[in-house]
């Protein structure tokens, strides 16, 4: 193996071992360009070729794969039946208290766990505007 083969490899290396570390899809068409130049330089010692072939690689690897890599990284948030009940009314039916961790909420037929959403107490039998859900709670404010 000359130098430029060992060259290459390592940025190889490096690239992988950089977008291995970032989760973030950042480098690995210069991984793949450089793997392709470590290949080139097999077959020739012209370095302006290899550059090209890496240059080439790295830009084909990128427009192939960009569109997979945009779909991946979109998260899109899916509408639950739960989302309905954001801006429903609904009755307090245990005093919300935020510190103790405790509070139920009835919006229409069904009760939920509940939290005040300015950090407030809210007693029993208030009436209440859902304003958000976090996992199984409802996060209310009071309508008073």
């Amino acid at each position: 193996m000359d130098q430029m083969t060992i060259i290459w490899l390592a940025i190889a290396v490096v690239m992988a071992v950089v977008e291995a570390s970032t989760v973030q899809l950042v480098s690995v068409w210069f991984a793949v360009g450089a793997a392709a130049g470590c290949i080139t330089s097999l077959i020739t010692d012209s370095i302006p070729i290899q550059i090209v072939v890496f240059a080439v690689v790295s830009a084909i690897a990128l427009l192939i794969t960009r569109p997979l890599v945009k779909r991946i990284k979109v998260k899109k948030t899916e509408a639950t039946n739960a989302d309905r009940l954001i801006g429903q009314e609904g009755v307090i039916t245990e005093a919300v208290d935020n510190t103790e961790a405790k509070g139920l909420v009835r919006v229409g037929a069904q009760i939920w766990s509940a939290r005040s959403m300015d950090g407030a107490p809210i007693e029993k039998g208030t009436s209440v505007t859902v304003a958000a859900i976090e996992g199984v709670k409802l996060i209310v404010k009071s309508n008073n």
